[in-house]
């Protein structure tokens, strides 16, 4: 009798593969707000606004069938946030300014235990991420995050951003696994509702200010940091 989904979760039946999502999952984006805020006249108050109008227009770009690296659309997204307060600001200083910013980055205070107990329990872990290969491999040299990772994927190959179901059919091929055999821990709601809805399984991080979509499936662990998920994820079989 082959197992669903569904059983799996019932019987703590452990995920073969663990992906990640990055930003705000991992990294803390919170010092990103002088650097933002510095160029929106001192309101560091718009980095959470500036964050929503970037995760907006990556949509909006996927939905329209094409494809502008993540970055892009970031430093696209601080420029509109500007405009809106009579702010002006030329592409090569936005740019300039998000790949700086998102590139220097450090892990949550309890992010480097927790991967180190999923690693030592025999977990596969996987970044999962909307940013550009290089940005990634840049984000995580900084952070000192790469070694505790089996790979490290950008969604760039295809041509579409998470929550897109073909990013989460993408990444399973990718690593060898079927769809229930993956988890996405995350601390987005958009991205756990994108995850579940493909077919995986998912942990959510409620980081300050995020909470998970109401109108899709629970996930199966809801936590405040990514230790806790740990703890419950070394104790599956």
């Amino acid at each position: 009798m082959i197992e669903t989904r569904e059983d799996k979760i019932s019987k703590n039946i452990r995920p073969k593969v663990l992906f990640f999502d990055v930003n705000e999952t991992l990294l803390d984006l919170t010092v990103m707000k002088k650097e933002v805020g510095q160029m929106l006249g001192g309101r560091e108050d718009l980095l959470p606004l500036w964050f929503t109008t970037m995760l907006q227009y990556s949509l909006v770009v996927s939905a329209g069938g094409q494809y502008k690296p993540f970055g892009h659309i970031g430093a696209a997204a601080l420029q509109m946030v500007a405009a809106n307060n009579d702010i002006v600001i030329t592409e090569s200083e936005a740019r300039k300014t998000i790949a700086e910013a998102m590139g220097n980055l450090p892990p949550h205070t309890e992010v480097k235990e927790a991967l180190l107990q999923l690693k030592k329990a025999g977990y596969k872990l996987v970044a999962f991420t909307n940013s550009s290969k290089e940005g990634l491999t840049k984000q995580f040299k900084s952070a000192g995050l790469t070694e505790y990772f089996d790979e490290m994927l950008s969604v760039e190959p295809t041509g579409k951003f998470k929550p897109f179901t073909d990013t989460y059919v993408w990444g399973a091929k990718k690593m060898g696994v079927e769809l229930d055999e993956c988890m996405l821990i995350a601390a987005h709601g958009w991205d756990v509702a994108g995850a579940l809805w493909a077919g995986w399984r998912a942990a959510f991080i409620s980081r300050p200010g995020k909470q998970p979509f109401p109108l899709s499936t629970e996930t199966e662990i809801s936590e405040s940091n990514l230790q806790r998920v740990a703890d419950i994820l070394v104790a599956y079989t």
